[in-house]
This record gives C-alpha cells, sequence and structure tokens, in this order.
C-alpha cells in the first residue's frame, strides 16, 4: 500500500517522468548502496535483534510521513527524501530477512519454503495495492502511510516472540566489519554458482525495471485513470504473480531452471510491449497479469538457486550481493527508462525495454544455473587443527599455508585439472592468494600455497569448509602416491 500510494501520490506533485521514475530510483538504490554492508552486519550481529531495531526506526519513519501527507505539507522533496530513508531501512534488514528462512525450515524444505515466501510477499502485492485507491477515496492521501505504520507493530511484536536458535556454534570472535565485507566479495567472486545467478538477475531486472517505474504515468497519462486504476493493476500483477507461484512446481519440472529464468524474461518483454500499445485498461491487466507470473516466476527461481549456493557463514553476505545486483539494475533500468519517457514517450520506452528482454536471453545463456542435487554446504570441520608450539595473536598474519603432493607423473594433467575446484574452495573461504608450483629436482613433487590474512581467519577458514568441498579435496587426493599430503602453517613475524 505504501508503495503504491508514493507513487501515485507523486503523480500529484510532480508529473515529470522522470521525477516519478525517481521514486523507485529511492525506493532501489539503498538496497543497491548498503547491500553488502547490510549482509555483512546479518552475518556479524545477531538476526532477529538488528530485525527488531530497524524495523522500529522504520515505522516511525513512516509514521512522519504520515503526518506530513495528512498536513497538505509534503512536497516532492519530502517525498523523495522519507522514501530514501525508507530504501535505508529495508536495505538494512533485507539481507536478514531472506538469511533467517534456513533458521524456519530444514535443509529439505529450503526451495518451496522460499517460494513460499515469494507468494506471500505477492499477496500482499495484490491485496495492499488494490486497497490502495480505495483507502485513499475513503480516507484521503496519508491512509495508506497511516497504516502502513501500524502494521508495523504486528512485525516487530511477531520479532519479540520468536526466539531464534543459533545455525551454528560461534567459537570464534566475530569477524570485523569492513574484513567481513571483502571476504563476501571474495566469496561471491569464486562462487561459479552465485556468479551465475548475478548474471541472470542484471540480464532480467534491468528491463524488468521500466514497468515498475513507468506503471504510475501508464495508469494516469496512457489510460486517463485514477488512483483506484492504478492500483488495480499493482493488483492485478500480484494476482498473476500468486498464480505464478502455484504453476511454478509444474512450470520447473517441464522447463528446468534455466528454460524457467528464459520463460520468465520472454513473458517479461511481451508485457512490456502489451504496456506500450495500452490505451485500454483491458490491454493494462492482461499484461500486468503477464507481467506478475513472469515476475515470480524469475525472481523465485533466482532467489532459491542464490540460496542454494551459499553456506550459512556467508548466507547473509551472499544474498546481500545478490540483492545489490538485482536493485543496482532495477535502479539503473528506472533511471533509464524515466530518461527514454521523457525523452521519447511512455510507448517508446516499453517498446526498447521489451526488445532488451528479448535480447537478454540468448546472450546470457551460456550462465548455466545449477539444477542438479543440492549441494551439502555444512561445516565439515575435516581439517585437523594446525599444530603451534606457542602462543599465537589471534589478529597476527599473513599466514602462509603450503601442501606438499607426490604425484605420478602419467597423472599431472589429471591432478591440475582436479585441483582447480580445490583452488576456489580456498578463495571462497578467505585465502586472498593462492598458487601451486612443481618441484623442478624431484619429479611428481607439488606444492600448493595459499594465503590468508590472519591466523583467526585462517581458524575460520577451518570451520567454512563445507562437505562438498570435501569431495572436491578427495578428488585431488585420488592422485596422493606417498601417503597423507604434508600440510605446513608459517606466519609473517
Amino acid at each position: 500500500m505504501q508503495s503504491a500510494a508514493a507513487g501515485w501520490l507523486m503523480t500529484t506533485l510532480d508529473t515529470d517522468p522522470r521525477t516519478v521514475a525517481m521514486v523507485q530510483v529511492a525506493t532501489m538504490l539503498p538496497m543497491f548502496l548498503l547491500g553488502l554492508p547490510a549482509g555483512a552486519l546479518a552475518d556479524i550481529l545477531d538476526r532477529r535483534r538488528l530485525l527488531l531495531v530497524v524495523e522500529t526506526i522504520q515505522m516511525c519513519l513512516i509514521g512522519a510521513l504520515a503526518w506530513l501527507v495528512a498536513l497538505h505539507r509534503v512536497t516532492a522533496i519530502d517525498l523523495l527524501v522519507f522514501t530514501l530513508m525508507q530504501g535505508v531501512t529495508s536495505a538494512l534488514v533485507s539481507p536478514a530477512w531472506q538469511a533467517i528462512v534456513p533458521q524456519l525450515v530444514g535443509p529439505e524444505d529450503l526451495s518451496p519454503a522460499v517460494a513460499l515466501n515469494s507468494a506471500g510477499i505477492n499477496v500482499s502485492r495484490a491485496v495492499g495495492p488494490a486497497l490502495t485507491g480505495l483507502v485513499i477515496a475513503w480516507w484521503g492521501m496519508s491512509s495508506p502511510f497511516w497504516i502502513d505504520a501500524a502494521s508495523s507493530i504486528g512485525v516487530i511484536g511477531a520479532l519479540f516472540w520468536w526466539r531464534a536458535g543459533s545455525l551454528t556454534l560461534r567459537t570464534l570472535a566475530p569477524e570485523r566489519f569492513g574484513n567481513a565485507i571483502l571476504i563476501g566479495l571474495r566469496h561471491a567472486r569464486y562462487n561459479p554458482r552465485l556468479r551465475a545467478t548475478l548474471m541472470r538477475a542484471m540480464g532480467f531486472f534491468t528491463f524488468a525495471a521500466a514497468y515498475w517505474a513507468l506503471l504510475p504515468l501508464v495508469a494516469k497519462n496512457q489510460l486517463t485513470g485514477s488512483a483506484e486504476l492504478y492500483g488495480l493493476l499493482l493488483g492485478v500483477i500480484g494476482v498473476g504473480a500468486i498464480a505464478g507461484a502455484l504453476a511454478l512446481p509444474q512450470l520447473r519440472t517441464r522447463l528446468g531452471t534455466d528454460g524457467l529464468i528464459s520463460f520468465g524474461t520472454i513473458g517479461t518483454a511481451f508485457a512490456l510491449f502489451l504496456f506500450g500499445v495500452a490505451h485500454q485498461p483491458a490491454v493494462a491487466f492482461v499484461a500486468s497479469f503477464l507481467a506478475g507470473i513472469s515476475w515470480i516466476v524469475v525472481v523465485a527461481t533466482l532467489n532459491v538457486s542464490a540460496q542454494m549456493a551459499l553456506p550459512g557463514w556467508v548466507r547473509g553476505r551472499g544474498l546481500a550481493t545478490y540483492a545489490t545486483v538485482m536493485f543496482g539494475a532495477l535502479t539503473l533500468g528506472s533511471l533509464v527508462w524515466g530518461q527514454v519517457a521523457s525523452l521519447l514517450g511512455l510507448s517508446a520506452a516499453h517498446y526498447l525495454a521489451a526488445g532488451g528482454a528479448l535480447l537478454a536471453v540468448p546472450l546470457l545463456h551460456r550462465w548455466k544455473l545449477h539444477s542438479g542435487p543440492h549441494l551439502d554446504l555444512t561445516p565439515s570441520m575435516h581439517w585437523p587443527e594446525p599444530v603451534v608450539n606457542t602462543k599465537i595473536d589471534q589478529d597476527r598474519g599473513p599466514v602462509l599455508v603450503t601442501v606438499e603432493y607426490h604425484v605420478a607423473v602419467g597423472n599431472r594433467d589429471a591432478f591440475l585439472q582436479a585441483l582447480r575446484g580445490t583452488a576456489a574452495e580456498r578463495k571462497r573461504d578467505g585465502a586472498y592468494r593462492w598458487g601451486i608450483f612443481e618441484d623442478t629436482a624431484v619429479s611428481g613433487r607439488w606444492l600448493e600455497t595459499f594465503l590468508v590474512d590472519s591466523w583467526i581467519e585462517h581458524q575460520r577458514q577451518h570451520r567454512r569448509v563445507t562437505n562438498a568441498d570435501k569431495q572436491a579435496e578427495a578428488e585431488v587426493l585420488r592422485f596422493q602416491t606417498k601417503g597423507a599430503p604434508t600440510v605446513t602453517h608459517y606466519i609473517a613475524p
């Protein structure tokens, strides 16, 4: 309701397409700028307490905006500032909200739980905007904002009631904020499944942003409608999303994961084309329903893909990286399509966005999303603790770890191929440099090396290795000819 009301309120304060699109920008930009810091906070701090504090601040902000609107003292700048501040609070809690899902359900239920969560969000997308036009007509422009502020009380109460269990027993000091962000970025860079998800997200949300940013103007200018029509269009998008969520299991069985993304992207392109030609509400309703189905198909698939690619220790930061790409693409798209609509008109902006979405399908086809058995990303704890002969300061570093292998000469190429997975694992879990070296004097003797920032970071690395990583290491150990590899630790003086 608040999103629909803000979009409509802006059309009464300033009708310039660029200004109207700025409401979407103000909502999405904080998600792009603050996603990674928020993800680090979600992994470092108690997630329940973080949600409680920020949700309370958000309730106060919405209440203040409602008061200004009720007094008829709000301006376009005021609306953008409050929308931006609310975007900041939403950005700070978004990774924490997503990261608690595995604390609520087991691994076998994670995929349907994410889809159900998306369906729940889209029930609100259907009901809220449809009610917005009605409550504005009955109780005035400020009423959706007052209702939004009041509804936060229920969210805060639920968080007080819920007692979250910890996913892992914390035995080491929490990571430092700045280092946690760097580690999260490094993990994303060397996690191929997450990287594929990010590329597909960028290709979809940049173009899907067009109808979200321009829908208020389609309702008001192109269809010469009122707030009720705008709310109904948003409501139909929500209904389409619910229908898409219900059909998702069947669609996934028939199309597969990558096929779902292509299906949703093509559907979005067709919806954008219909928005461009819509001069009657009936056409716009068809476009909205198709947009809703396509949106939930893509968003739920990408969200599940991101969740399944991440171990628990970096889940907040990994999901924040996904959210950063998603909302960055939505922000960029809103800016671009608002500018295009201002220069070329609403219809042209929708047509160009539709063409771009279609072009993205073949261009991003090489970035395959994982659709096989789920990886076991629980900690394996199979690395033995390092042998030390004196107490080591936790912050001392960097630490150099070497692993000595002996491999038959005929297995050289196969050994190096198997080692690729191990190299990515070391970097995902905290190593900032990795190398493999061949002894020039002894045939078949190899030395793997990797560097970690500090002694405590290497201790964390021991706890981050997963059962899936253990299997990758087993592939390398098949080529070892002289017992177990020799592992040695060196630390800078």
